[in-house]
């Protein structure tokens, strides 16, 4: 019974470490800078400097200035779609303004 216990938590463990290596997969980090986007009704977007498009679904008041030059961090939500249909959907875990 001790050895079932002792694996069954070593198992979870193995589970939660790879649930937060996974996640950490589906994170992507840079700058950028935020443009309002008059589609669909309008919306605030993120283009990275990679070239890429990001949709933010929990964009700060803050930073919601046309041109402004962000570092952000962000979680990509494959899990949500968008009527955007623009860039990828991302949760933002951090921004910050560039000076």
């Amino acid at each position: 019974m001790v050895a079932l216990a002792s694996l069954l938590i070593a198992t979870m463990s193995a589970i939660a470490i790879g649930y937060e290596l996974g996640k950490e997969e589906n994170v992507v980090r840079g700058t950028g800078t935020i443009v309002w986007l008059n589609l669909e009704g309008g919306f605030w977007g993120i283009i990275g400097d990679d070239g890429e498009h990001y949709d933010p679904i929990n964009l700060d008041s803050e930073v919601r200035c046309e041109d402004l030059r962000v570092y952000f961090e962000a979680e990509i939500r494959t899990d949500l779609v968008s009527f955007h249909m623009w860039g990828k959907i991302v949760e933002i875990l951090q921004i910050q303004k560039l000076e």
